[in-house]
C-alpha cells in the first residue's frame, strides 16, 4: 500500500505490504527497501535491507527471495529481483506508470490506470492484458494466493462498485459481481481463494462474496459514520477472521461463521443505500435496529433491500484502537497457532508497526507489541553464508533482460471482461524475440524453509530480447 498519498512522510515511508500469507513485511522508504519477517511478532526481524534507491511499490512472494519493485524514479519499470542474490531477474517497461502489483506461484498481475497486464511467472511472458478498465489512480485490486482458485479481481466500474473477476489461470472473464452502490475502496480474497471481501468508499459495510459462485455469503457493518476510509482488508489464513482498517483510528476484525452465512445477514449485495445515512452513535443506531428487528420478527433477507441491510445482526466484532488517527494504514491477521491467540498486525504511516492480541472471547484486541518501521541504518544484513552457494551483497548483480509491455500483446489482449484467446495466441505476445540461457533464474531461499519454489526456478526462464512495447 502507498503510505505517501497526501505527502512523504517524514519518516521517509512509501510503502507497506504483508506478504500472502502474513509471514512477512516489506517497507518502501526514499532509500530503498527492507524487509522483515513476522514468524515471531514479538520482535521485528530485519531480513533483508536494500538502500540502492527508493522503492514505492515491494511485493515478495510467500517467504522466497523474489520481489517485484517499481521506484519512484522509473515509476514505469517493474523490476523482478533475487534479493540474497543481489540480482535483477528480469525487467518490464509499460506504457503508463505502474499502480500495483500481485503475485502467487503462477501469476503475475500489474495494474496501470487503464489496463491490467498479466503475465506467466516462470517465464514472464504477456498471457493477456485487459485493455480499457475504468480510471484506477488508488491501484485498488487483488490476486488469489491460491493457484487453484486463481483469481484476480478489480473494479468493474468508477461510478459504482462493480467487482469484476477475472480468472488468470484460464485467462478468461469469470464473474461480474454488483457488491455496492458506491465505488470500491478496497478488495481481498482469503488464503483458499474461494471468498472476496469488498469494502465501498462509503465505509460502514463490507461484504464477502464466493468466487466460485458470485453469490453474497456475508455481510458486516462497521458502522454508521460518514466519510469512511477503508484503506486495508485481509482474512486471516485459516479463513475465520476478517480486519479492516480505515482513515479512523479503530481497526474492525470480524468473526467468519462458514457454518450459518445467513447469521451475518447475506442481504442483497445490489443496494448499498443505507451506508452512510445515519449519523447517530453506532451503540445507539445498533441498540435500535436490533429492537426493531426484533419487533418485525423476519429475516432480513425476506425485507425489501434498503431494509434488510439496515436490520441485518453485525457478526461478533472485535475492535483495535490505534495510538492516532488520520494515517494511511494497512492491516493483516495471524491465525491462532501453537495455544497462542489471533494477532492482528497494522502497519502505519506513522512509521510504526503495531501487533494486537485479539481475545475472541471478551471482542477485547490488547496492544501486544510496537515496533518502529525505521530502525538504525546500520543494522547488519543477514549473512549471505545462510544460503549455501549464495553469492552475498549487490556486487554481483547480473541483469538477465529487459523487456516492454504494449503492442506485442495485443494479439492476446481484449476489453475488459472479454474471453481469452488460445494459447498460441498468449505465446505470440512475447513470441518471436530470440532469449538467451542467461535468463535463467537463480533459486529461492525460505525464512521458514518453505517449498514455494517457481517453475522458473528449477528450469531456464524464458529470458527475451529487448522488446519495446511502450508506442501506443
Amino acid at each position: 500500500m502507498n503510505l505517501a498519498q497526501g505527502g512523504v512522510d517524514p519518516d521517509g515511508l512509501l510503502f507497506a505490504n504483508f506478504n500472502q500469507d502474513s509471514s512477512s513485511l516489506a517497507v518502501g522508504t526514499q532509500e530503498g527497501y527492507r524487509i522483515y519477517s513476522l514468524l515471531d511478532p514479538s520482535q521485528l526481524d530485519q531480513t533483508y535491507v536494500y538502500d540502492g534507491g527508493d522503492a514505492w511499490i515491494v511485493e515478495r512472494l510467500f517467504s522466497s527471495c523474489l520481489v517485484a519493485t517499481v521506484s519512484m524514479s522509473c515509476p514505469r519499470k517493474l523490476k523482478i529481483i533475487h534479493f540474497k542474490k543481489g540480482r535483477e531477474i528480469i525487467s518490464y517497461n509499460y506504457p503508463d506508470t505502474v499502480l500495483a502489483v500481485r503475485l502467487n506461484r503462477s501469476r503475475v498481475a500489474v495494474l496501470l490506470n487503464n489496463c491490467i497486464y498479466i503475465h506467466n511467472s516462470s517465464t514472464i511472458k504477456v498471457l493477456h492484458t485487459i485493455r480499457d478498465t475504468p480510471p484506477n489512480p488508488n491501484g485498488i485490486c487483488a490476486l488469489s494466493p491460491n493457484v487453484e482458485n486463481n483469481y484476480f479481481a478489480y473494479p468493474g466500474r468508477d461510478s459504482c462498485g462493480e467487482l469484476q473477476l477475472f480468472d488468470v489461470q484460464n485467462v478468461v472473464a469469470h464473474h461480474t459481481i454488483n457488491a455496492h452502490e458506491a465505488p470500491l475502496a478496497a478488495i481481498t480474497f482469503n488464503f483458499t481463494g474461494t471468498m472476496v471481501a469488498t469494502a465501498g468508499s462509503k465505509g460502514t459495510v463490507v461484504r464477502v462474496f464466493s468466487t466460485i459462485e458470485g453469490t453474497a455469503l456475508m455481510e458486516f457493518r462497521r458502522g454508521f459514520k460518514r466519510c469512511v476510509t477503508i484503506y486495508s482488508m485481509a482474512f486471516s489464513t485459516d479463513g475465520r477472521y476478517l480486519c479492516a482498517s480505515s482513515n479512523f483510528e479503530s481497526v474492525h476484525v470480524f468473526k467468519l461463521d462458514q457454518d450459518s452465512p445467513a447469521e451475518g445477514g447475506a442481504a442483497s449485495a445490489e443496494v448499498e443505500s443505507t451506508d452512510g445515512q445515519d449519523d447517530r452513535p453506532q451503540a445507539q443506531a445498533q441498540s435500535w435496529m436490533g429492537m426493531l428487528g426484533s419487533v418485525v420478527g423476519a429475516p432480513s433477507r425476506l425485507l425489501p433491500s434498503n431494509i434488510g441491510d439496515a436490520l441485518a445482526p453485525t457478526r461478533a466484532c472485535n475492535i483495535a484502537r490505534l495510538p492516532t488517527a488520520g494515517h494511511r494504514t494497512l492491516c493483516a491477521i495471524q491465525s491462532a497457532v501453537d495455544g497462542n491467540p489471533p494477532r492482528l498486525m497494522v502497519a502505519s504511516g506513522d512509521g510504526h508497526l503495531y501487533v494486537f492480541t485479539v481475545n475472541p472471547l471478551t471482542h477485547d484486541c490488547v496492544l501486544y507489541k510496537e515496533h518502529k518501521l525505521r530502525p538504525d541504518t546500520t543494522a547488519q544484513q543477514p549473512d549471505p553464508a545462510e544460503d549455501e552457494g549464495l553469492a552475498g551483497g549487490l556486487a554481483n548483480v547480473g541483469r538477465l533482460g529487459s523487456h516492454s509491455a504494449g503492442p506485442a500483446s495485443a494479439a492476446s489482449s481484449a476489453r475488459s471482461g472479454a474471453a481469452a484467446s488460445d494459447s498460441a495466441a498468449a505465446t505470440a505476445a512475447t513470441g518471436g524475440h530470440g532469449h538467451s540461457p542467461a535468463a535463467t533464474s537463480a533459486g529461492y531461499c525460505d525464512d521458514d524453509d518453505e517449498d514455494d519454489d517457481l517453475e522458473s526456478l528449477d528450469t531456464p526462464a524464458a529470458g527475451f530480447g529487448t522488446l519495446n512495447l511502450d508506442e501506443e
